[in-house]
């Protein structure tokens, strides 16, 4: 599977923005999803995740209630939409897929089996 992350960008603390992320290869629809990211000087963490039916989502308790993760298995693309932006969110936010948990509770990065190449995500406070 390549994935093909984008939306990211400079946004004011309060602002939104949509993630995308395009999938190629392999059946899409047979990985769960999921949103990582990574600051500077952190290591990387789980921000959300959606099973391959997209019935079972799961998400941090620092973005729940402000971030929403969905797909759309006819596109091969999911989506991270994020509001109620704050600076603590700035950083680079990776996709992945993951097998394992396709149904699923993914929210270990070691669990994935491919990964996007990050978007840059910059919340200006």
């Amino acid at each position: 599977v390549q994935l093909q992350a984008s939306g990211g960008g400079l946004v004011q603390a309060g602002g939104s923005l949509r993630l995308s992320c395009a999938a190629s290869g392999r059946t899409f629809s047979n990985y769960a999803m999921g949103w990582f990211r990574q600051a500077p000087g952190t290591e990387r963490e789980f921000v959300a995740s959606i099973s391959w039916s997209g019935a079972v989502t799961d998400c941090a308790e620092s973005v729940k209630g402000r971030f929403t993760i969905s797909r759309d298995n006819a596109k091969n693309t999911v989506y991270l939409q994020m509001d109620s932006l704050k600076a603590e969110d700035t950083a680079v936010y990776y996709c992945a897929a993951g097998r394992k948990y396709f149904s699923g509770g993914y929210v270990d990065s070691r669990d994935s089996d491919y990964w996007g190449q990050g978007t840059q995500v910059t919340v200006s406070s």
